[in-house]
């Protein structure tokens, strides 16, 4: 499913960036805004928070997601592997957090934290060198509001 098909009308995003990395989670922020700008969101329907780190991603998810003003939940940081075991903590822990939340809610939390080996793997991936996974990340959230929007319509369907 492509993006362009989504019904966009009173469809409400919010965006999780962390700080930490900052360079490299901004770029990934300006690739997930374009993204959602070029599919017809609005700005006014882009909510954006920033959070200290890629850790506390999960917490603002879930109060998000079980707010019911959001159709999708995209969250961004970079996780860079570094000379302790805080990388397995914070990646792994960030990841579980978020798709606990989906899980749970049954909305899209759509998980756009790079977790990488080097510093030069993170630019690559966020737009500074090469693609930007903050883009993939938005294109992700689009096409499951309407994979979500679709089988919601089918069981309403059935119900009848």
């Amino acid at each position: 499913m492509r993006a362009e098909n989504v019904n966009l009308n009173q469809k409400k995003i919010l965006i999780v960036v962390a700080r930490f990395n900052d360079m490299i989670t901004r770029s990934l922020l300006v690739g997930a805004t374009d993204c959602l700008r070029d599919s017809g969101v609005h700005d006014a329907d882009v909510q954006v928070v920033w959070v200290p780190g890629s850790f506390e991603i999960p917490v603002v998810a879930a109060k998000a997601a079980r707010s019911g003003k959001y159709a999708a939940v995209i969250c961004l940081g970079a996780v860079i592997r570094g000379e302790t075991p805080h990388f397995d903590f914070v990646a792994g822990q960030a990841a579980s957090g978020c798709m606990s939340v989906a899980l749970e809610t049954g909305l899209p939390v759509i998980f756009g934290v790079l977790t990488t080996d080097t510093i030069e793997q993170a630019l690559a991936r966020s737009g500074i060198k090469g693609g930007n996974k903050g883009r993939d990340a938005a294109q992700a959230a689009l096409e499951m509001i309407k994979t979500l929007d679709a089988v919601a319509g089918a069981q309403a369907g059935v119900s009848k």
